[in-house]
Formats: structure tokens, sequence, C-alpha cells
């Protein structure tokens, strides 16, 4: 194996096309080749995706394979599709895609097909979702379940929270859906406030089931239920599990029944398609879960199947690289524009970063070039009026993915053509950008003064040439949402094989940890102990004014 990517001849070649490309401007691209849409723009069924904005040309996609061959990405795909410990700092597989094959192939880790026991979970998931929006499942009173909380945090939180919201649309009244992630007081407080502890239902999701701060929220959900049940055996009629440990969960009054299992071969932010998910099929029902696995099944497929150089998540990923690693643009922005995907960039931002915000290559040794972007964003029409100042005119080039359907979910009349106009307005303007001559035409004809046309010239010009990609789906549900996140996960895992960083770990997210963990101690003993003088100023003033 090469020790740096670096040395690679396609990385070294790519050096040189990116110096040649950055005094190039995107329009020129255009204006030079009128099939350029053609050439750089791909359609799989309900998804086109166009990265013919992007500040590449034909030469570049092509080394960008190049450098993907180099590297055996095909390779590792099938690594990670047959279970293989790919994540060989935890030893363990990376099979979140099991999670969504329907198929009877089995997928062995261990000696044991993980495929049976996926479907046999997913059975499992059914039959519960089924009782609990039937009626069948009761709580403490007799009452049928109207609302469902769901206690977790990180990827055990986000997925299955990004995809409700996604597909609010579709729900009916049968249950009510609410998070609770934070362990700020505040936000459990405000979700239990609204609810009868008669029917509520609560999903804990952790899979230690130790995690600090889910367990904290769920012990205050569980006091309570306690306090208006007058019944220590009110838990097991309202609380349901999503953990392998079994011990712990029967401690909390769960029966072993009730709780559903999770693998180390899945990551949590990969997670929401296992039981995670639960929250979504119950929200849902189970249909539109299954719809949403179907979707990212897709993907899939075609991830293992399509050539590289007509492989979405593969040029998602090479195109990724290209800006951070060779162009040196450090941020990319996340604009849907869709009001039901205003989750997706935290939800994106969580995946991308916590699994590519590495510094070291697969050897351990410091990787000599940048890595992952900073990942960020919101609804694009509400960016428009917050932050696309800067997106157009700042002298910072920040990459986008635009993101639209071509159906809304909800239709009103007009409003779709005018959020669509706005889609495709922004990124021709952030790719074409306004120079002096079209400033000073429009001031003209306005009648402004020649002194004022020049002093206003350098304050009105755009300089474009901001590369933007964009994605429409043919209408945003459960199956298009599922092909959405498939195609952003497939594309960390690619820039993770390119950038030879360990994707599937998360020792920044283990210190943090580790560390508040040993520090709440201190805070209930109310004593500090040895920290620096930064952190122990502190403490000691916390401490001093709860006193």
């Amino acid at each position: 194996m090469v020790a740096s990517r670096s040395q690679l001849t396609s990385w070294q070649r790519l050096q040189k096309q990116a110096q040649g490309l950055k005094n190039t401007h995107l329009k020129h691209l255009f204006a030079a080749d009128a099939s350029r849409f053609d050439k750089l723009s791909l359609a799989i069924p309900g998804v086109l995706f166009d990265y013919s904005k992007q500040l590449i040309d034909v030469q570049v996609r092509d080394t960008l394979v190049e450098l993907a061959e180099q590297c055996d990405l095909a390779q590792w795909r099938d690594k990670m599709f047959a279970g293989d410990k790919i994540n060989f700092t935890e030893q363990r597989a990376v099979l979140h895609t099991a999670l969504r094959n329907p198929g009877n192939v089995a997928i062995d880790v261990d000696g044991i097909n993980v495929v049976e026991q996926v479907h046999k979970e997913l059975a499992k998931v059914a039959a519960f979702v089924d009782k609990v929006r039937s009626g069948q499942w009761r709580g403490y009173s007799d009452k049928a379940i109207r609302d469902v909380v769901s206690i977790g945090v990180g990827g055990s939180n986000l997925g299955p929270q990004m995809a409700t919201e996604a597909l609010a649309s579709y729900a009916d009244d049968t249950l009510n859906i609410h998070y609770v992630s934070n362990v700020d007081g505040v936000q459990i407080a405000q979700v239990l406030k609204q609810l009868n502890p008669e029917t509520t239902l609560f999903v804990v999701s952790s899979k230690t089931f130790t995690t600090s701060e889910t367990m904290t929220n769920a012990a205050t959900a569980v006091r309570w239920l306690k306090e208006a049940a007058k019944d220590d055996g009110a838990v097991a009629k309202h609380f349901v599990a999503v953990s392998t440990n079994l011990q712990k969960t029967a401690a909390f009054g769960i029966a072993d029944e009730n709780v559903f299992t999770m693998w180390d071969w899945v990551g949590g932010r990969f997670s929401m398609w296992s039981a995670i998910g639960l929250p979504i099929a119950l929200y849902l029902g189970f249909d539109a879960f299954s719809e949403l696995l179907a979707g990212a099944f897709e993907i899939d497929e075609h991830f293992r199947e399509a050539p590289l150089n007509a492989n979405i998540p593969v040029l998602m990923g090479l195109l990724s690289v290209w800006n951070t690693s060779f162009l040196d643009h450090r941020a990319q922005v996340i604009l849907p524009y869709d009001q039901a995907l205003h989750m997706l960039p935290a939800y994106l931002q969580q995946g991308e970063m916590e699994s590519n915000g590495k510094a070291v290559n697969f050897a351990g040794e410091p990787v000599p070039y940048t890595t992952v972007p900073l990942i960020w964003g919101m609804t694009g029409i509400n960016g428009q009026h917050a932050f696309y100042q800067y997106l157009h005119q700042g002298t910072t080039i920040v990459p986008a993915d635009f993101i639209a359907s071509v159906e809304p979910q909800t239709e009103v009349d007009g409003h779709h053509h005018v959020l669509m106009s706005n889609f495709f307005a922004q990124s021709e303007a952030m790719m074409n950008g306004v120079d002096a001559e079209q400033v000073r035409a429009d001031l003209l004809q306005k009648g402004v003064s020649e002194q004022q046309i020049e002093e206003l010239i350098p304050h009105k010009l755009h300089q474009g040439n901001r590369p933007t990609t964009s994605i429409i789906l043919d209408k945003l549900d459960a199956r298009a949402l599922g092909r959405l996140i498939a195609l952003y996960e497939h594309k960390i895992f690619v820039q993770g094989i390119i950038l030879q960083i360990c994707s599937f770990d998360q020792w920044g997210v283990e210190l943090g940890k580790g560390l508040a963990k040993n520090i709440e101690s201190e805070l209930r003993a109310q004593s500090v102990g040895e920290h620096d003088s930064s952190t122990q100023g502190l403490m000691a003033y916390y401490l001093n004014k709860r006193r």
C-alpha cells in the first residue's frame, strides 16, 4: 500500500489540473461546450444529479476516477458489502447496507448470518408497530397509546427525527411523535408537559444503555410516569428499548421481549435503517418504513453495479475530495429547497464530520492534505435571507449542494414555481456572477450618474465561479428519502477510502464522553479535581454560583 495518497500518479496529476483550473471561470467552460450538462450529469430512477456547475472538466473527472481505481475503491466497496471488518481500529464489520437488503443471500460475520438476524428483527418491529398503532398495546390505565417519545442522542436521534419530519405530510393521526435528545432539562420538561402519561410510550435508544444524556432523560421520564401511575410496574407498559444490554434494560423495568436489538457492525450515524428507526415506523406505519429501506437498497445496487464514472455516490465523494483537498475549499453547504428536509443539513453534518473528521491515514500517520470539509446549511429560501450574501460575495468559496423535488409534498397554487425559480436562479448566479459591464449597463438603465456608477461597481460585483451540485428528486416520499440518504452515506464511504481515513470509528467523541463522566462526578461531589487553570476556574465559578 502506498504510504500516502499524495504519492499516487493520479493525485499528482490532479494537483496540476487544479492549478490550471483555478484561473478558469465556470461560465467560460459552459460557453466553450454546449453539451457540458449532458456530459456532467446523471439520471437514475427518481434522481437527477447535475455536477456540471462544479469546477471540473471531463479530463479532471476521468483523473478522479483513475484516483478511485488506484485507491482500490471497488475492492473496498465489495469488502464492505461482504461483511469484512473494514472498521479495523475496532475490528468490526460495516454493514448498514445489510439492514435494507431484502434478499436471502447470507452475509457471515464471525460465523453468523446477519441477514437472518436483520429479517427477524424487522419482523419483530413490524409486529410491535402493528400492536401499538392498532390500539392493542395498552398503558397502565388500559388506554391506547397516542404519543411516542423517542429518547436518544446523536445517531439514535438525528436519523429518526430527520426522517419523521421529512415525511410528516404522509403521517395519519394514529400517533404523535416527540424527540428528546438534549440533556438540558428544558427540552424534556417542555415535551412532558404536553403529554398524558396514560397514553404515552417511550422508546429509549442506547446500544449500551449507559449513554449519560439518554439515561438521564429516561430516568426523568420514569419519575414522571411513576408519579402519575403510582405503580412501579407501569414502566413495562410505557417503555421499550433499542439496546444490546438486556441486563441493563431488565433492571430498568423493560421486559426482554420489548427490547429491540442492534449490532456492533452498525454505527450510530448509519443506524436509522435498524430498530433505531422504530420511531419512524411507529409514526408513519411499517409500510412507509419498508419504502424507506427499499429506496436505500436501490442506491446500494447502483453503488455496487454502476461504472465508477457513472456512479453518483462515487462522483459525490470524488467531487468532495477535489474541492477540499485540491481546490482548498474547506466547507460545504447543504441547501434543501424543501421545507420537509430542514433537518437534513444537521443529519449530514454528523454523518460526514463524525466519519471523516480525522487527521491520520490507515497506518496512523498524519495526512499531508485537507480531509473532510465543514458541513453546514439550512433550507434554501431561509438561507437566501441569512447567509447567501456570504456565499455570493464573501472571500471564502463554499461549494454547495442544492436539493429539490419536481413535485411538492403539498401542492399550494403557485408556491412551487416560486420555490423552484429560486433554486434554479441561485445556482446559476453562483456560477455566472455579475461583471462590471453588467453592473454598469443595469445602473445606466436606471438613470444612475456615471460618478455613482463607478463608486457602486466594486460593491455590486459578483465574481461567480462558485461550484454547486444540483440534486432533483421526483417527489420527496419515503422511497425518495431512502435514496437520498443512501447516496450521502456511500459518498462518505468513498471519501474515506480516497483520503485513506478510517470512517467508521469516532475516538474524538469517546474522548469527550470520558472526560465529561469524570467531571460530572466532581460536580456532584462539589469538589474540583486536577485540571488546567481555566477548567478549574470555570468549574469553581459554576459551583460557587450554584451554592
